[in-house]
């Protein structure tokens, strides 16, 4: 092996070595909650106006019935399309889950949303093979461990010159889940990671349109490809990670690589475990939420009503308020990246989830009003803290002349210091869930997730998130 082959080398070897009992049974305890959450997300995306034309494309180019296609109206497709839909479905709203970084480099310390690309890869091709939840898992947790590693390897410039890791990086985790499943290894393995390398893509420029999701979508489903194109003999470059000429050259303008991120890393430990990941509370901009938790916690407190405010001030450093530009939101999609509107819903309900995050309550008087009260606050001491963690406070001024405040936790709630609770991750899934599965199903396919090495054929947890959509339900 040469030293221009160890990145590449290093994934191949992991991967043919990888087996259910090398899944450590923390990495398995965190997947199942991932799957969890990356199963809702995608429900509750299904129904956003980017699922629903993908739905109508995929449906007339498109209908060979191996995998489901997941949404208000399920439907099976071939195995690739259902990767395409179902990965777009589990990024429309911005909601799930994200990797840490190990490195002070990385912006914010955030990395790339990891699960959803393996996670609908594997079950496009379980489905499809009638794989166990074992097998499932395995081929989950091996995809994610890849990606992972793949991200903490290349320059942050990846990132800062446009590119969406998301979508780059994702496509290696979706094409090692698939290729788990179809049985690739050796050489066969090196092939799916090199048509995946030259299948790659996603820019930043499209944030903010439903392109976005779509580089997820297309991240999985370029992986399924590449997973049976090799599987039937197709061939690509033996070190397509690896210099000269490899997908972290070419996509870091020159940047490269710590290779040593990867080699001897793999697995050691998983990255689901450590650095972790995490399960965002609300469907918008991450800088957000420790905000809108503060806001939470206060109202809670003193049981602020809603007529009773006079203003709000957001006080946070320009690494907030600069991503988070709109100073107020006209639809859902300004909303996910508008304070005034996070602290709004926060006020008027107590709570910001899929019901909150549509255009008709972004519209509605009430919360227009309380946007126009909404003051963003470039604080001075909060910026000469530096940009590694998010922080902010939130200050109200009462009708009786006092201001409340409440200063956001630097932990971040959702994260590996401030994980979410067992009834926590229910509620979101239950709350993403309704606008597609009726009561029962939910609670089925929470009980089924949480079993899931037990699972004897996949496609079960497939027919569950096929029932009966909700508004027919009795």
């Amino acid at each position: 092996m040469s030293e221009q082959q160890r990145a590449t080398s290093a994934v191949v070897d992991f991967i043919d070595r990888t087996r259910w009992r090398d899944c450590p049974p923390e990495a398995v305890r965190i997947a199942k909650r991932c799957v969890l959450d990356g199963l809702g997300v995608m429900l509750a995306g299904s129904t956003q106006d980017a699922g629903r034309i993908l739905r109508g494309y995929v449906q007339t180019v498109d209908a060979k019935p191996e995998s489901t296609a997941f949404g208000p109206e399920p439907f099976r497709s071939g195995a690739s399309s259902a990767a395409l839909l179902n990965g777009t479905s589990g990024h429309a709203l911005d909601w799930d889950d994200t990797q840490l970084a190990t490195s002070p480099d990385r912006i914010f310390g955030l990395l790339t949303h990891p699960t959803v690309p393996p996670m609908v890869a594997a079950l496009a091709i379980g489905e499809r093979q009638h794989a166990s939840g074992k097998a499932f898992l395995e081929a989950f947790l091996t995809g994610f461990e890849v990606e992972c590693k793949i991200a903490e390897a290349i320059s942050p410039g990846h990132y800062r010159k446009g590119f969406h890791s998301s979508g780059t990086v994702g496509t290696f985790g979706a094409a090692v889940a698939a290729g788990r499943l179809l049985g690739l290894e050796g050489d066969r393995m090196a092939h799916a990671l090199a048509i995946a390398a030259s299948s790659a893509s996603g820019i930043r420029v499209n944030f903010g349109s439903m392109t976005k999701p779509l580089h997820v979508g297309r991240a999985a489903q370029n992986g399924v490809v590449a997973a049976e194109l090799a599987a039937r003999g197709f061939t690509g470059g033996r070190d397509a990670l690896d210099p000269p000429w490899g997908f972290f050259q070419a996509f870091s303008h020159g940047e490269g690589f710590d290779a040593d991120r990867i080699v001897g890393r793999l697995g050691d430990p998983h990255a689901i475990v450590w650095p972790g990941v995490s399960i965002k509370p609300y469907p918008c901009g991450v800088l957000g939420h420790p905000t809108m938790d503060a806001m939470r916690r206060l109202v809670i407190a003193h049981d602020v009503q809603p007529e009773r405010i006079v203003r709000i001030r957001v006080r946070a450093g320009s690494n907030i308020l600069n991503p988070l530009r709109y100073p107020t939101a006209s639809n859902e999609l300004e909303a996910k990246f508008c304070p005034a509107f996070m602290v709004s819903a926060i006020a008027l309900r107590r709570k910001a989830g899929v019901h909150e995050f549509n255009d008709e309550f972004v519209r509605s008087a009430p919360v227009q009003a309380m946007m126009r009260r909404v003051e963003r606050v470039l604080d001075p001491e909060i910026e000469a803290k530096g940009w590694e963690k998010i922080r902010s406070t939130v200050e109200v001024d009462l009708d009786d002349g006092r201001t409340l405040v409440e200063g956001a936790d630097e932990r971040y709630r959702g994260g590996p210091d401030l994980p979410f609770t067992r009834e926590e991750l229910h509620e979101k899934f239950s709350d993403c869930a309704s606008l597609v599965l009726p009561p029962p199903a939910i609670d089925e396919t929470v009980g089924m997730v949480e079993a899931l090495e037990d699972l004897s054929d996949v496609s079960e947890l497939s027919r569950l998130l096929s029932a009966a959509p909700a508004a027919a339900a009795p």
